[in-house]
This record gives structure tokens, sequence and C-alpha cells, in this order.
């Protein structure tokens, strides 16, 4: 993490932990930690936590935590694990030797929760979850007791030593806190604590049937670790009561404080779980990776930088208001990145050749560019220049308008660092479709200048015919149709609103350096976009295989501009 993020401007949550520490809190430490549940695969609403809780860590000089929130074995899988592992590590989080599992923790949890029952302050429960529905209330109108509320604390303990004992088959009792049936908070109305699963757990394999629920769980992990300050999205906000409860009516080493913050919501995706693995196991999508989705595998895919995604996340800043954040936005992160770090190549996407025909036959020119205006110490390269050249189709208009500054009959332009050229003439084929543009070229002009001073207006890139490699390009859009997915009207199928248009595959020419870059190497091909050779499907050696990673156009900074805000 640069020193710019650790001294980023303070948030109400650094406010808070500032007062905290002032006060003498916590002996002066500051804990936070990233607790994902390994049952999906992290997306960029979890990537701003981990800046966040990592970033607060770091300002305060304080610890960080990660830990796999793992309560639930029905959903869980060590492929997620390890996913989360590599993405929170890509995203520069460093947990040090805190890496911690919610599972190394049941035994402790286990005695907490006999603990509440010893107390009096939990119970054994037989209703089923739809009987507990029927009698928890509503919003305007409190609960009634549960009929087994009253069992004694020597039955309750039976009871749920034989549920641990697997005496009992799933869903046919339940452990309860023993709160307020009238409570107008339902998440207080004698909550579930444990339940029965026969399942085998990723880590802890067959040792338990009984495995607590995550409102539960999650203040004694907290606990337990020492963390100072739960950080939570915002829907956690009416689970705070619980877990307040929860820490004051166990013997916990440490009472953390939980703080919430709205979680980010991108336009044009989803970031529900079960959404993403809806699209993924249906098909809607190729895999978890896929660079459409929002998941950070999919953003490193992509080509996107871990930079790029913290640039981002302290750019939306951190609050207490739930919005809609223009997807806009985070492409200006990315493109603003790339433009700094990307080496430029040049590629045609739709060709059309270019003949010059006073260009000497058989004469092959090695021309040098930069190949990266923004970082000079990028250096120069060579690309081959000969007679036959792709252009651009719409790079040549027969009857251009006025604005239009490219190539014409009669008109002159710039080949990037090579020569003006002048179109003589074209060539159809019977149904009109032009197949080659015949050019004169200025053999004073090498290098893309005129000795006599005369301009130009337009400036075009192009290839070598004879050198150019056939690569593929995928041309990824964003995944749905609508700004924002969750207003979607009721009893519609958000499916139907994916766009058809998110994923175009094309076939084109690029440099003929670009078929030996390695997996995962970016470019900016000119006047096109920024691209990342596939970290799966491209091989050195081969047909090329590039992912877009973002267009050239940046409509947030161009909306900035029109709104008299300025770039971010």
């Amino acid at each position: 993490m640069s020193e710019n993020e650790v001294n980023a401007p303070a948030n109400f949550i650094h406010e808070i932990i500032a007062g905290d520490l002032a006060e003498g809190k916590n002996g002066g430490k500051v804990v936070t930690r990233f607790p994902p549940e390994p049952n999906g695969y992290l997306h960029i609403g979890h990537a701003k936590s981990i800046c966040l809780n990592y970033g607060t860590a770091v300002k305060f000089g304080g610890k960080f935590n990660l830990r796999m929130d793992d309560t639930n074995p029905v959903k869980e899988d060590t492929e997620y694990v390890e996913s989360i592992l590599e993405d929170v590590k890509w995203l520069g989080a460093d947990w040090e030797d805190r890496f911690y599992h919610a599972s190394d923790y049941f035994e402790q949890m286990y005695g907490y929760a006999e603990q509440l029952i010893r107390d009096g302050k939990a119970y054994v429960c037989d209703l089923s979850e739809e009987e507990f529905k029927n009698i928890r209330g509503t919003l305007t109108e409190p609960g009634r007791p549960s009929p087994y509320r009253d069992r004694t604390p020597e039955e309750n303990l039976d009871l749920f030593r034989r549920m641990r004992a697997g005496e009992f088959p799933d869903g046919a009792k339940v452990l309860r806190a023993k709160i307020d049936m009238s409570s107008p908070n339902i998440h207080m109305r004698d909550p579930a604590i444990y339940r029965i699963r026969h399942a085998d757990h990723h880590n802890t394999g067959n040792k338990w049937c009984v495995y607590p629920l995550y409102d539960f769980a999650h203040p004694l992990e907290d606990a337990v670790e020492g963390v100072t300050h739960s950080i939570c999205t915002l829907e956690f906000e009416i689970h705070r009561p619980l877990y307040d409860w929860i820490i004051q009516n166990v013997d916990t080493p440490s009472k953390p404080r939980q703080i919430e913050f709205a979680r980010l919501n991108l336009s044009y995706t989803v970031m529900s779980k079960r959404k993403l693995l809806e699209l993924v196991k249906n098909g809607y999508v190729d895999g978890w990776d896929d660079p459409r989705m929002p998941t950070v595998c999919a953003f490193r895919r992509r080509g996107v930088t871990p930079q790029a995604i913290r640039d981002f996340c302290e750019i939306i800043g951190v609050t207490k208001f739930n919005s809609l954040t223009d997807i806009a936005l985070l492409e200006h992160c990315i493109r603003n990145d790339l433009n700094r770090t990307s080496l430029r190549a040049m590629a045609v996407m739709n060709p059309v050749k270019l003949i010059i025909d006073n260009y000497p036959e058989g004469q092959v020119e090695e021309l040098e560019t930069v190949n990266n205006p923004e970082d000079p110490s990028a250096g120069t390269r060579n690309i081959p220049f000969s007679k036959v050249l792709y252009i651009e189709r719409d790079d040549f208009m027969e009857d251009p308008p006025k604005k239009f500054f490219r190539l014409a009959p009669g008109r002159e332009v710039r080949l990037r660092s090579a020569y003006f050229v002048t179109c003589v003439s074209v060539v159809k084929d019977a149904s009109g479709v032009i197949q080659e543009i015949h050019c004169t070229y200025d053999p004073a002009t090498r290098g893309g200048d005129s000795p006599d001073g005369r301009k130009v207006k337009g400036t075009i890139h192009w290839l070598s015919a004879a050198h150019a490699v056939k690569a593929e390009a995928r041309l990824y859009d964003r995944l749905f149709t609508v700004e924002d997915v969750s207003a979607i009207p009721e009893g519609a199928n958000y499916l139907d609103y994916l766009n058809p248009e998110s994923k175009k595959v094309v076939e084109c020419f690029v440099e003929p350096s670009l078929a030996e870059c390695e997996p995962g190497a970016r470019r900016q091909f000119e006047r096109i976009g920024y691209f990342c050779a596939d970290p799966k499907d491209h091989v050195p050696g081969k047909r090329p295989v590039f992912n877009r990673t973002a267009a050239l156009k940046d409509s947030w900074a161009r909306e900035m501009a029109k709104t008299g805000k300025g770039a971010v």
C-alpha cells in the first residue's frame, strides 16, 4: 500500500477510531479484519472492504486479520478459500501470520453457547423454521413465546449435548438465544444461534454436526481474535444489538465494537453472490473469472491492476448512505492507471489494405516509435514498414463530413511514426466494398514530421501486412443493459436484462512482437483501447488472445469536465 493511501483523508470510521484511541480504549491497539464466507468468489464490493479494513490498520499502526467465516459446511469449499487468499494478496493486503478460520473456534463457541444455557439465556427449541416464523410476529406486532422457551437449563444442556452427539436429524432442533419476543427489532426475538447440519466441513471434516449461525459466530470470532473495530456493511446495522448482546453475555477475552458503512453498489452489474453463482452455473458467463463479472479474479484476468482498484476505493470514499456508483468512475480509474503504465502497440481491428504506389517494391524499414509517451524510461521499439499496410476501415471515407480529419480521396494524413501519405484512388469489389486504398508517400516525412513545416490534421495507425500477426480480440462491455439492476420491476427476471453485446470476439491484426508477449501483459492498442494478453488462453508463440480492459473513451472525465467539476 502506497504512502498516499496510508495518508488518505480521514473518514467517519477513522474519526471514531481516533476518538477511541484518545480515550485510551483497547490499550491503544487497533485490530481490524476481513471475514469472507468461503461460499463464492470475492467481488469488487469485497475489495472495498479489504482496502478499508487493511488501510485502517495501516493508518493507525495496527494489525489486520484475514478470517474464513466458515460456519455453513453445506455451501463452502476449499476452492473458494484458495481464491480468496489469492485475491486478498493480489490487492496488496498483508495479514502476515494472522490467517484464521471461524472453525478454529468451534469448541470455544460451543462453550459460550453452554454458558448461555446455564445462565438461562438460551434454550433448545423444537419448532421448525416455518413454525417459528408463525409466532415471531411482525414489524407492528410482538411475537409469542415458543412452547419450549421455559425448559430448564438442565434440560436444555442435555438436549444441546445430544444435538452435538448426532442424536437428532437436521432441522429437528435449534438452540435459540432467549432475549425478547416483543423487541421492535425482529433480530432480537429469540434468534437461532446453533443448528444441526450432518455435513462434512472443508476444515474440520465430520467432527461436528452442530454449527453456529453467523450472527452468533461473528462477534465471538472478533472477540477471540482481539479485533477492536469490526467494520461491516450497512445491512448489519440492524444486527448490531444482537452482536452487542452476545459480547455482553458471555465471558469473551475482548469487547470489539461494530461499525457499519455503506456497501458498494455498482451500475450495470450485480453484487449478489446468489445471482453471480447463477450466472456461472447456468453458463450465462464463462466462469467466475469471466472479464464481464465484477469478481476480483475477473478484473485481474481482464488486465486491471490492483492499484486501479485501490484508487477507485479511495475515490468513492466511506459513507453511511447507500447509493449507486457509476461504473464509468471505475473505468476512469482503470484507464488512468493503465495510461501511465501500459506500453503502446498498434493493432487493427477491422482491416483494409493501404498500398503505397511509389514505395519501393520489396523494401522493409524498421521505424522507431515510443513505447509510452507518459513514461520516457519505457524506451522505444522498432516496427516493420512496407509497401502494403493494413489500416482501420473506419479511418477512410470516400465522401467525408466536415469534421472527418482522417484519410479521404486527395487528402494527406500522417501514419503514426512513419510518413505522410496522400490517397490517390480506391479499388472496390463487385458489390462496391472497398478492397484497397492506394496512396503515395513523401519520403522526406520519415518519422511522421515534415521538414518543410506543413501540417496535417489526421494521424492514423497501421501495420505492415506482411508482418502483421493474426490475433483474437475479446471486446467486453457492461454485463447488463439497465443501470440499476436492483431496481428491475418486481416480477421481472433480472436475466432478461443481460446485455447480448457484452462480449464480442473479433479477428484482428497486431504487431509481430505481441505474439511473443507473456500472458497477462498489458498494452494500449493505440487509438483503440487497453488490452491484456489473456492469462489463460494466450500462449507465447501461438495466435495471440487479448481481452479489452478498457476503451480509450473516458465518459466519466468528460462528464466531470462538462459539469465544471474537473476530472477526479
